[in-house]
């Protein structure tokens, strides 16, 4: 998924709560992180709809995968996914086209209705009737139909092979909605969400319209029937428009922690000052799989040249990006597929090596392409600002071959119907996984243009690789994605630039940090807990 258009949070004459509350619960919930002896995160990922049908955006998934079961999840550290609402689920046939779920008994949604099959079914012919352009029913296209058999079963028949359907289900695209209170339809308003997740939402403080929501509070869930132990009872997720209003709340003590969000010199600072001892804040460093890339149109006469991509390729030193523009707060990605994903390897880095000018001259001159190679580069947002494509010009241009102008569109929605319509000739983007699964950065990113349209598309990957790729049950192994990432290190249609590490600061009585931290993207509210005062 893409990043999320970002909000501004107001003040309490621009807040309103979609729960019974007055003035003076919205400005407690906006100037502490004590909601009622809630732990309050903060984060830029910021959403505007929560129903699982229409929600496809880090923001909204955070706020799913605590208050929504769905069959399967994925454990902390885990990247197969294991039962959640469901006892037990496998492929019934060997052609992966019939996949069985057994749930488990007494579950319950958070308003005392019981959850059962039919409730399943719903939710998945609901998200494909619905089909919400900007929600997440396409990871649910293979389902042909699904039937519910009794209260305890439900049996999915797919219309092609898909051995990737269980980490899909493991997703928020397959949070269980209540039929009796979701509309079949249409999306149902944030106010009156109901799950059966380890939390309930006690309410949802929003920005004026009441389209985006400034502030989640949630508590535990006394329905929930599943394996996750909550180390509090009460939780609340607080979004803010920039990076440094985040940092400002976090050093007000109106955040209890931040994510993923903070600007990559702020959290260095943080990570810093901890190793001397200094103030009240650490940081928790893990793994994760949001990567970002330059992106070229291929339709365009000088992006859709594969020797200017190669050239480029070449000359990117992602090493400097990651020590200069983002204090290596990230690493170096030369693959599409990141690092702790199955089958992940470093095709870009085994194809070109280091930065080599004469190497990038070599290919332009075969090519017979002349120089400078005149290119506009396109971003919208970035934890770095503009300083990240300011480097990829400042490395491209160094020996000549290259002249760059970087442009930035701030607005995000016209940003992307520019990438969509081939408005631009390179533009740098982010991904966030939907699931921990190879297939997640192959198919979206790089089959017939992907989810950023570039128009490119090689038909050995798409018709060929792809679909055998997605036919093995055994998703540890790499199969065809091996092939897949030196074919598109061979053509270069985006460039990896760098994949995100985990890097959550927190105050120093916050505890369980480490436990939701890893490459499956899933924030896990439920190991976040806080030392008791004596």
């Amino acid at each position: 998924m893409t990043s999320a258009n970002r909000l501004a949070v107001l003040s309490c004459a621009a807040l309103v709560a979609t729960t019974a509350a007055g003035c003076a619960s919205a400005t407690k919930a906006v100037t502490g992180g004590d909601s009622n002896g809630a732990i309050t995160m903060g984060t830029t990922n910021v959403t505007t709809v929560l129903d699982p049908a229409g929600a496809y955006d880090a923001g909204s998934w955070m706020v799913l995968n605590n208050t929504f079961q769905s069959l399967l999840r994925f454990p902390a550290g885990a990247t197969v996914p294991q039962p959640d609402a469901a006892q037990s689920c496998e492929f019934t046939g060997a052609d992966t086209k019939t996949y069985h779920c057994t749930l488990r008994s007494g579950l319950k949604f958070s308003n005392g209705h019981p959850l059962t099959a039919e409730d399943v079914v719903f939710s998945v012919q609901r998200m494909q009737k619905i089909a919400d352009e900007n929600g997440p029913s396409s990871l649910l296209s293979t389902i042909q139909s699904v039937e519910a058999k009794g209260d305890g079963e439900v049996v999915f028949h797919l219309a092609a092979p898909d051995a990737v359907l269980p980490a899909k289900l493991a997703s928020a695209a397959g949070s269980i909605v209540d039929h009796q209170v979701f509309p079949a339809d249409k999306l149902l308003e944030n106010s009156k969400l109901i799950g059966s997740g380890p939390y309930k939402i006690d309410s949802i403080e929003e920005l004026a319209g009441g389209h985006q929501p400034g502030k989640v509070v949630l508590s535990a869930n006394s329905s929930y029937k599943g394996d996750a132990k909550l180390q509090n009872t009460k939780f609340a997720l607080r979004f803010f428009s920039q990076a440094d209003e985040l940092k400002t709340a976090l050093d007000k003590g109106e955040v209890d922690l931040a994510d993923n969000s903070l600007e990559p010199t702020a959290a260095a600072q943080i990570k810093a000052d901890e190793l001397a001892g200094k103030g009240d804040l650490k940081v928790a460093e893990g793994d994760g799989a949001e990567t970002r890339f330059l992106v070229f149109n291929a339709k365009d006469p000088v992006g859709g040249n594969v020797a200017v991509r190669q050239a480029a390729a070449q000359l990117l030193d992602r090493k400097a990006m990651a020590r200069d523009v983002y204090a290596n707060t990230v690493q170096p990605l030369y693959s599409v597929v990141p690092t702790g994903i199955t089958a992940h390897n470093t095709a870009f880095f085994d194809r070109y090596g280091d930065p080599d000018l004469n190497k990038a001259k070599k290919i332009l001159t075969n090519a017979k392409v002349a120089t400078p190679v005149k290119i506009t580069m396109t971003w919208s947002r970035s934890r770095a600002g503009a300083d990240e494509l300011e480097l990829v010009k400042k490395q491209l241009e160094a020996g000549g071959l290259f002249q760059i102008t970087v442009e930035q569109e701030p607005n995000w929605d016209a940003y992307k119907e520019g990438w969509k319509s081939g408005k631009y000739q390179a533009y740098s983007v982010g991904w966030t996984p939907d699931y921990a699964d190879p297939d997640d950065f192959i198919t979206p990113l790089v089959v017939d243009g992907g989810a950023f349209h570039n128009g490119w598309d090689d038909p050995k990957i798409s018709q060929t690789l792809v679909p055998e790729s997605i036919k093995s049950t055994d998703r540890t192994a790499g199969g065809s994605y091996t092939q897949i990432q030196k074919l598109v290190a061979e053509s270069a249609p985006l460039l990896p630039l760098y994949q995100s590490k985990s890097f959550f600061a927190s105050r120093n009585n916050i505890t369980g940090v480490e436990s939701t931290m890893d490459t499956t993207g899933v924030v896990r509210f439920w190991e976040i807990g806080r030392v008791k005062k004596k």
